[in-house]
């Protein structure tokens, strides 16, 4: 399909990521989360100005500690009361949606981008996006790993380290790598 490779990564289709218009938006994000892990705490409020402008959204008392890093900032779409501790990272080249109450603990990573399985297809930089949607009351663990196309919902929690690699439902508790549901007694 022909289009813009921003165009291709907005539809879920193969881009790459070697491309003018993706790396100026990267360049743009990195600007602002520069802004926001330099700012003295009083300054940068619950998150800096710069990033904060360029979020998809961000509900009330959402806030991000730094340091933080995004890949685009845009696609990333906070509910209120959203709390992102130190170190987290959102590689948003898809939608990344928090919903209300959702705790992400420190150093928790969130990745949409999947490269290509074939070396000549990561050489050129081909990835894929998909999102990622997390309901509201979440807990999520320090130095959980996230990955595109997953979806937890409503009071969940993931435990410290957990790798999800696939969907979690309600008010279940994941643990591990890859991350499986834990029984209760």
């Amino acid at each position: 399909m022909a289009g813009s490779e921003r165009t291709k990564m907005a539809a879920g289709e193969w881009y790459t990521c070697l491309d003018e218009e993706l790396e100026a938006l990267r360049v743009i994000a990195r600007d602002a989360v520069f802004e926001h892990n330099n700012l003295s705490p009083g300054r940068r409020g619950n998150i800096g100005p710069a990033l904060k402008s360029l979020l998809g959204a961000a509900g009330g008392s959402a806030r991000i500690e730094a340091p933080f890093h995004c890949a685009y900032g845009f696609n990333i779409f906070l509910g209120d009361s959203v709390f992102l501790n130190a170190g987290c990272t959102l590689l948003d080249t898809a939608p990344v949606r928090i919903g209300k109450r959702t705790l992400l603990g420190p150093n928790v990573q969130i990745y949409c981008a999947e490269h290509h399985r074939q070396a000549a297809g990561r050489q050129a930089g081909l990835e894929i996006a998909r999102p990622v949607e997390i309901g509201a009351s979440v807990w999520i663990g320090g130095s959980a790993i996230i990955l595109g196309g997953v979806s937890i919902g409503d009071g969940a929690i993931i435990g410290a380290g957990a790798v999800v690699t696939r969907d979690v439902a309600p008010n279940v508790t994941v643990v591990g790598n890859p991350a499986r549901p834990v029984k209760r007694g």
